[in-house]
């Protein structure tokens, strides 16, 4: 295995791949924007020559170089053949938040000759499709500013390889505002009885010890605690065992604030209990 930690960030244009690779460069990684993919087994070669000075690389790879979706998946294959210690965070966003980030920087897009926007996100989408497959984590960032998304980034990153191999990545929702895309799974919660329908609850969330609760005081919330917490102890390992890198479980209820969020902390804390690297992100807890 080679000794150099290699974080290839690469998506749909306009999805944060800039911010994410500052926020890298920012916990150390040496980092590297636009590299030719035809030049990264040369580049390898050299990081890992002097690999006591230099431990993790983070390089943004994108359709903006005329080889890169010839030639991605092909050397990236070759590369971890030869035990090179290689990852892919691939971002995505949605159409309307694309749309907008595009209008509000006022930047074209990079398939954007004789295409409108909208089609030249829907063209990359299809033409990326392939390396997002290969992705060892996807990351929408939909709904994240700029420093929500700087700090989810640096804590995947900052997890160390020893140990555990499988970051558990939680995130509470809302389905009102849609399913979390990137999500290996979702669990829906909105069965459990609702705080929002309680006067005194209804302006607070599921970070709050009221609602944290009021919530777990019934029965069938209990219960499914311990099934999900069963689900999670015979799923991870085999996950684990398979070499995924992360796993994402989408905890959803109608507004995102309540239920979820509840629900959210308590599997973040049994996987943390269990010694996993664990992220927990509560998508739409601030929204109206």
């Amino acid at each position: 295995m080679k000794n150099v930690r290699v974080v290839i960030i690469t998506g749909i244009s306009g999805s944060g791949k800039s911010t994410a690779l500052r926020a890298l460069e920012d916990i150390g990684f040496f980092c590297v924007d636009n590299l030719p993919i035809l030049l990264l087994p040369k580049f390898l070669e050299i990081q890992v020559e002097v690999a006591g000075e230099i431990s993790k690389v983070a390089l943004v790879m994108d359709l903006r170089e005329k080889n890169f979706l010839d030639r991605f998946v092909d050397i990236v294959v070759r590369l971890k053949k030869k035990n090179y210690n290689i990852e892919i965070l691939f971002l995505d966003a949605r159409e309307e938040s694309l749309l907008h980030r595009f209008s509000e920087t006022r930047r074209s897009h990079p398939l954007s000759e004789k295409r409108t926007v909208l089609e030249s996100i829907a063209l990359e989408r299809e033409q990326l499709a392939a390396i997002k497959e290969m992705a060892n984590n996807v990351i929408d960032t939909s709904f994240f500013n700029v420093h929500e998304l700087k700090d989810i980034v640096q804590k995947y990153y900052l997890n160390p390889l020893e140990g555990k191999k499988l970051t558990i990545n939680v995130t509470s929702f809302g389905y009102r505002y849609g399913l979390p895309p990137d999500a290996d799974m979702v669990f829906d919660v909105r069965f459990l009885p609702n705080p929002y329908f309680v006067q005194d609850l209804k302006s607070y969330t599921g970070n709050d010890e009221a609602v944290d609760a009021y919530v777990l005081k019934w029965k069938e919330s209990r219960r499914f605690l311990d099934v999900l917490f069963d689900m999670m102890s015979f799923l991870a390992p085999l996950f684990e065992k398979e070499g995924k890198s992360y796993l994402t479980i989408g905890i959803g209820c109608t507004g995102g604030k309540h239920r979820s969020v509840v629900v959210a902390k308590h599997l973040a804390k049994y996987f943390s209990d269990k010694s996993y690297a664990v992220n927990v992100t509560h998508r739409d807890v601030n929204k109206s």
